[in-house]
């Protein structure tokens, strides 16, 4: 497979990502590894010549071990903010997200078997919205209490 679509600048990484937006029973999928002290969404980094939608079915597949259907775009999201991983340390990372909304089936049974770029396992947990650890992305509190059919578009700059 080809690389991810991290790319190093002279002043800091372009990260290009896919999320996962995996709701059942009024709560949704989050990623939590023993490393950091908050969760992130399912999902990964494009590969180079892979579409958004290849990315995110592909990186759910390697997070849930299910293979899932996509729903429909739900986000975009331009992310600034320093690299908090290993690799990224020190530098300012530049974000684009595309979150997508799964279809879900009825007997989704995950099973996550996947690691961070450092080595550390990750675990999948099942949040509400008003779940009291920290959670990225932070518009997920309001935005998936109330879902809309629309693609809506943020920016966060905490670089």
């Amino acid at each position: 497979m080809s690389q991810d679509l991290c790319v190093k600048m002279q002043d800091g990484i372009l990260n290009i990502r896919v999320g996962a937006i995996i709701i059942k029973d009024g709560k949704f999928l989050m990623v939590e590894n023993d490393r950091f002290d908050h969760m992130y969404s399912v999902g990964g980094r494009l590969k180079f010549g892979e579409t958004t939608e290849e990315a995110v079915v592909r990186e759910v597949y390697e997070e849930t071990g299910v293979k899932m259907e996509i729903d429909r775009l739900g986000f975009i999201h331009e992310n600034f903010f320093p690299g908090d991983s290993l690799v990224k340390r020190g530098n300012v990372v530049h974000e684009i997200s595309f979150f997508y909304y799964m279809k879900v089936p009825d007997d989704f049974e995950p099973e996550c078997n996947s690691f961070t770029e450092d080595g550390n396992k990750e675990h999948l947990v099942w949040i509400s919205p008003d779940h009291p650890k920290k959670y990225y992305p932070e518009f997920f509190k309001t935005e998936l209490s109330n879902p809309s059919m629309e693609v809506k578009r943020f920016v966060t700059r905490n670089a």
